[in-house]
């Protein structure tokens, strides 16, 4: 029986994504990465929104992923499994980046000052070109640390030989509560610097809980006993993290707010509010969820193109007011992704290469 809370959670988590990446566009908590602030006011109080959801918005993803391997892995060969996982994350996050993503890195350089500084540097333009696609890689570094720990559950599946995911199916409540320190714990290693998005080990500490412990139906049923408090407990945490950090202007992105015990307070418990909450109230489907899970993975993939296209275009030169840049930022981003999807996803070699879609074989019975 197909488990719709899942793809309820990954569809309405990207969509919260792209109104994320709206406000961090225009954000005025000097996070860098997008235009910056467009506004004449001195404090925008929608930008709470960032603090709000980016404890938990990528770790809840990396825990359904984890809870999907497993899914995946109950009808599949281990050799299976790779090939697949190769294909989807692996090939649009490194070959996608020549084939099409390379257009990403030209709009996020021109944002700010990289092609000027690049040229003054004295850099040959093929290195450029190079740098160009690798800035490319914007939001598909979510699906490169992906097949990284893909790879690295076959490895250690091989060693454990089933043990850990016996033990799994028999974790009792106090003890999924406890898996708060592994996630404390895991913030404080193996973040690269500089790009502070690429915290390898604090986001596999989700992807092997929900493949070890949160594919189970036993752990879920339990879960499901106590989303309410959860939900609550979720709240709670993110709530209290906004506001203090907010207050304060702190970079919520990066260390040391990151590696806090509250930031990761709202990250874990912020994730099992929403997987408990949805596995207990959002587990069914209609046509419209159905088609939104279908297109939730372009829409990741390309919407943040739209987004900052506008930005580049219409927000930078200040050709209209902040207002409606806003506007046209969310309805891009929504437009590229389902839109270049649609296109993309139907051509021959590009849907390959920028969206992992195998080639359709063709019929051959006569």
């Amino acid at each position: 029986m197909r488990k719709y809370y899942l793809d309820n959670i990954r569809w309405i988590t990207v969509v919260i994504v792209v109104i994320y990446h709206v406000f961090y566009m225009y954000n005025a908590e000097g996070i860098l990465g997008g235009l910056g602030k467009i506004t004449n006011v001195s404090v925008q109080p929608y930008d709470i929104f960032l603090y709000l959801v980016y404890p938990w918005f990528m770790p809840v993803l990396f825990l359904v992923s984890g809870i999907s391997s497993r899914l995946y892995l109950e009808r599949h060969t281990d050799r299976e499994f790779i090939k697949n996982r190769t294909r989807k994350l692996l090939v649009p996050s490194t070959i996608g980046l020549f084939a099409f993503q390379f257009l990403q890195g030209y709009v996020s350089m021109s944002l700010g000052t990289g092609f000027t500084e690049l040229a003054a540097a004295g850099v040959p333009k093929p290195v450029i070109f190079l740098i160009m696609a690798a800035s490319g890689i914007g939001v598909l570094w979510f699906i490169q640390l992906l097949w990284l720990y893909c790879m690295t559950l076959v490895f250690l599946k091989k060693v454990e030989r089933g043990k850990l995911l016996r033990a799994g199916a028999k974790a009792p409540v106090w003890l999924i509560l406890l898996f708060y320190l592994l996630i404390w714990g895991a913030a404080q290693i193996l973040n690269t610097p500089i790009i502070s998005v690429y915290r390898i080990a604090f986001y596999f500490v989700f992807f092997i809980l929900g493949y070890y412990v949160f594919s189970h139906d036993e752990v879920m049923e339990k879960l499901k006993r106590y989303a309410v408090p959860l939900i609550v407990t979720g709240v709670f945490f993110c709530v209290i993290f906004s506001v203090l950090y907010f207050k304060a202007g702190a970079n919520y992105a990066d260390e040391p707010v990151n590696r806090n015990p509250l930031y990761a307070a709202c990250a874990y418990f912020g994730s099992l509010a929403v997987l408990s909450g949805m596995a207990r109230f959002g587990d069914c489907g209609n046509r419209f969820t159905k088609w939104m899970s279908r297109k939730s993975f372009g829409l990741y993939v390309f919407h943040y193109l739209g987004i900052s296209s506008v930005a580049f275009l219409i927000a930078k030169p200040g050709l209209l007011p902040a207002p409606v840049c806003y506007l046209l930022s969310l309805s891009a981003g929504f437009a590229f992704g389902f839109g270049l999807y649609e296109i993309i996803s139907r051509i021959p070699f590009f849907r390959w290469a920028v969206l992992g879609i195998k080639k359709e074989k063709k019929d051959v019975s006569g």
